[in-house]
């Protein structure tokens, strides 16, 4: 969950147990956080074949083979060859708005990293292209279309701290499709309790720090009033930490917690839950300095910090249909269905960036793509030592896709104790489920009854290649037994999404490992979210690659510029 990592070029689909789709079966009409689920439909619902282009919220033509240029979202996509477009009212490509030349930048990659590397760059004067080797941008927090559903690959969620996605939001004028809570309340279930099921909640108070969550946590029901107190004094010294001490990032969050006094309870049921969806590991396989960087920032910075924030539309509307629409108006010529093949340095100091059918001049080369294809574009001599980048491991997520013939759940979302299953949201508006189509009855008024539902599972390790049978009868009795109201409920989709590698592990030692956005050849720059960020794989790591990757760019270009973010400044 919020999560934005690796990166590969994977048809769109969705994994789904043959025979058990909807009584009316879906229709085709067109896969937090990037790869798309890594199998095809097995059962109900059709889903774009070879060289569709999937974008949510818009009605694009299906291009044909070769690379794509993407213009505005009226504008069609081209067919066989590499084109490009630029915006109406963009200057023309080799000059500045002064009339002087103007700098070139190859940018590989059409993930959050690469959007925003695009949008800085070009924002300040530099003509950019931006390559990306799906037929839609948006990395790892994509959609994609199942029958009547716009279907989101997975839960990506941010918080309030997360200022550069914010503005990643704001810039592509999406913030209020994506709206935060007005203060942090989190559902907890615990189903294991032996006195049966008892709801507590994880919310804040508008008090200064950590006063704000005082009262939660004196109240939480699923820790004695022992491992409480012991919570409180963790914390405290949390907050002494500072996350980017190298030492930190040499010893495991489950040794720093057992050393400040927490029981494995208090782990499971508060460290843990906050933990495993925000860094994809549990305590014992996540770096303190990560562990620390999350608990201190969005718990222990400001009362409002953790307020959660989600998307309230397809992520393709965010992230693909409005992304590029702003890359459109500054003239960025977009190349889908285009890879590079090699990248090359020149007499005169300036890259090369081979496609097929073409070879790109530019004055800079931002690669945001994942550390393994970055390794194998690096031109020698780039980094010390390359090879370190094949060190940094992968994490998977899972998530699985429940639509039921009835309302199931009240809330927007919960998580859960004493169950395998983690978080849960309400997808049902988003999806478009409730728009009309012909997946189940409505009620007297006309209104549809059923609820679609997203399982996110992070850190899968042991599931994410179980066959969706054997999910499936694992699961619908687990959500059953959270939910009375889905115990005789028709489950008319069950469909699965896999993430192999959502994420880069946060594995204790992997802060020595992340290269940050400079190489040693000028002109070449690195962004994504398994660069030094700071932050584990989340949104918010790849806007601030992208961040760093333009600001070293333009300064090397001699292109003045401020930093988006005031507490940067």
């Amino acid at each position: 969950m919020n999560h934005e990592g690796t990166e590969r070029n994977t048809p769109p689909g969705a994994d789904a147990a043959p025979g058990t789709g909807p009584a009316a079966p879906l229709t085709a009409a067109g896969p937090v956080v990037g790869t798309g689920p890594d199998e095809t439909v097995a059962g109900t619902g059709s889903l774009p074949g070879k060289g569709s282009v999937s974008r949510a919220g818009a009605d694009a033509p299906v291009p044909g083979k070769g690379s794509v240029s993407r213009a505005g979202t009226d504008a069609p996509a081209r067919g066989t060859g590499t084109g490009s477009r630029t915006g109406a009212d963009a200057p023309a490509a080799g000059t500045g708005t002064g009339g002087g030349p103007r700098p070139r930048a190859v940018v590989v990659g059409g993930g959050l990293a690469g959007i925003t590397t695009a949008l800085r760059l070009a924002e300040n004067g530099v003509h950019v292209t931006l390559l990306e080797g799906r037929p839609r941008l948006g990395g790892l927090a994509f959609s994609f279309r199942r029958g009547d559903l716009t279907v989101d690959n997975g839960q990506h969620v941010y918080l309030r701290c997360c200022t550069a996605y914010r503005w990643f939001l704001d810039r592509v004028d999406g913030a209020h499709l994506a709206p935060l809570q007005d203060r942090l309340d989190v559902p907890v279930l615990d189903v294991g309790h032996p006195r049966g099921p008892r709801l507590g909640r994880i919310r804040r108070d508008d008090l200064p720090v950590p006063l704000h969550l005082a009262r939660s946590l004196a109240t939480y029901p699923h820790l004695s009033l022992a491992e409480r107190a012991s919570v409180g004094r963790a914390a405290l010294a949390l907050k002494r930490l500072d996350p980017a001490d190298p030492a930190l990032d040499g010893i495991d969050f489950a040794t720093w917690l057992g050393r400040h006094g927490q029981s494995p309870r208090a782990v499971e049921a508060l460290w843990d839950l906050v933990g495993v969806p925000t860094l994809n590991a549990p305590a014992p396989q996540a770096s303190m300095g990560l562990a620390a960087m999350v608990f201190k920032t969005g718990l222990l910075s400001e009362p409002g910090a953790a307020d959660i924030g989600w998307a309230h539309v397809p992520l393709g509307e965010l992230h693909d249909t409005r992304a590029a629409k702003e890359l459109d108006a500054l003239g960025v010529r977009t190349l889908l269905r285009t890879k590079a093949e090699r990248i090359s340095r020149t007499d005169d100091g300036r890259w090369t960036v081979d496609v097929p059918g073409e070879r790109i001049e530019a004055d800079a080369v931002v690669l945001a793509v994942p550390q393994h294809e970055t390794h194998g574009l690096l031109p020698e001599g780039a980094l010390d030592d390359p090879d370190r980048l094949l060190d940094i491991d992968t994490a998977p997520i899972l998530n699985l896709h429940v639509v039921y013939d009835r309302k199931v759940l009240k809330r927007p979302f919960f998580t859960t104790l004493g169950s395998p299953v983690q978080w849960v949201f309400d997808r049902t508006d988003s999806s478009g489920l409730l728009r009309g189509g012909p997946e189940g009855p409505s009620d007297t008024g006309g209104r549809r009854v059923g609820q679609y539902l997203a399982v996110s599972q992070s850190a899968a390790q042991d599931e994410i290649d179980e066959p969706v049978a054997a999910l499936r009868a694992k699961y619908l009795p687990e959500l059953e037994r959270l939910l009375p109201a889905a115990r005789g409920a028709g489950v008319r989709d069950f469909f699965v999404t896999r993430e192999r590698t959502a994420t880069f592990a946060p594995a204790p030692g992997v802060g020595r490992l992340r290269p940050g956005a400079r190489t040693r050849a000028p002109g070449l720059y690195l962004a994504g979210a398994w660069t030094a960020t700071g932050w584990p794989a989340t949104m918010e790591g790849a806007v601030r690659s992208g961040f760093s990757a333009a600001g070293a760019a333009l300064s090397a270009l001699g292109r003045r510029h401020d930093h988006p973010l005031q507490e940067a400044v």
